[in-house]
């Protein structure tokens, strides 16, 4: 059987009802579907996405990408999308393991590199042909739940060989960036953290600037540049998506 479908059978097993469950191995999230879904709009951690089943579209700002069982997503910074689930149903549901990434795994990976990071501004939302190491390492860091009390000290070697598969992959300047201190693309991901902290207070740019380590006009390029939208509409966003989260809680 091949590994996209020992990945679908564990995801399917560890995730018996539909919805995202969190699981004992840090980091790692298994979501099912029975159903295609309508748009839902979410925060998407940092993350790579690999879907054993069925498929997804994701939308970022008036671009959308859609991926597969023969593909996966990376995503490279904390963004609102919105993600729609196409292909599922109770007989074949969709079924995705997602894999957050560990900013001190990745950092500490690339101290063994030698290459130097590229200041261009990458894509933070990409789909990549599915790699089958890749797809077995996640097989892998799965299977882990049979033996919890195997996660401490094997999920941490299972984590860092799919950093370093995709590092060693055609998305690795993305992942070098994440994990290079003044890349723009770090500077980025602390500027949102400081977004998101305080999102819903009045947006600050000097103090946002100071925290991500740029000035306030090279924040707001490379801001839009990488997520697409200035720091502003990114907080609009996160509004957005908390005013409906409160409201279907009510």
């Amino acid at each position: 059987m091949d590994k996209i479908a020992d990945l679908a059978q564990l995801i399917s097993r560890f995730a018996p009802v539909s919805g995202m469950s969190g699981t004992a191995v840090p980091r790692l999230s298994l979501i099912r579907a029975d159903h295609p879904s309508a748009p839902v709009p979410a925060v998407y951690e940092a993350s790579l996405c690999i879907i054993a089943q069925g498929s997804k579209r994701v939308s970022l700002a008036g671009q959308s990408v859609v991926y597969d069982a023969s593909s996966y997503l990376l995503v490279s910074v904390d963004l609102p999308l919105v993600g729609h689930v196409l292909e599922a149903s109770p007989a074949a549901p969709y079924l995705c393991c997602k894999i957050d990434f560990d900013p001190a795994a990745l950092a500490d990976l690339l101290v063994t590199e030698q290459r130097v990071s590229s200041e261009k501004d990458l894509p933070v939302l990409a789909v990549y042909p599915s790699d089958p190491d890749l797809i077995d390492a996640a097989c892998r860091l799965v299977k882990l739940l049979d033996r919890p009390e195997t996660i401490d000290v094997l999920a941490p070697l299972v984590e860092r060989e799919i950093l370093y598969r995709l590092l060693t992959g055609p998305h690795g300047a993305t992942l070098r960036q994440m994990g290079t201190v003044d890349s723009h693309l770090n500077q980025v991901s602390r500027a949102i953290a400081t977004i998101r902290t305080g999102f819903h207070t009045q947006l600050r740019i000097d103090e946002i600037a100071a925290a991500s380590g740029m000035s306030a006009s090279s924040l707001h390029a490379h801001f839009k540049a990488i997520t697409r939208m200035t720091p502003l509409e990114y907080q609009k966003q996160l509004r957005l998506q908390e005013a409906r989260r409160l409201m279907l809680a009510d």
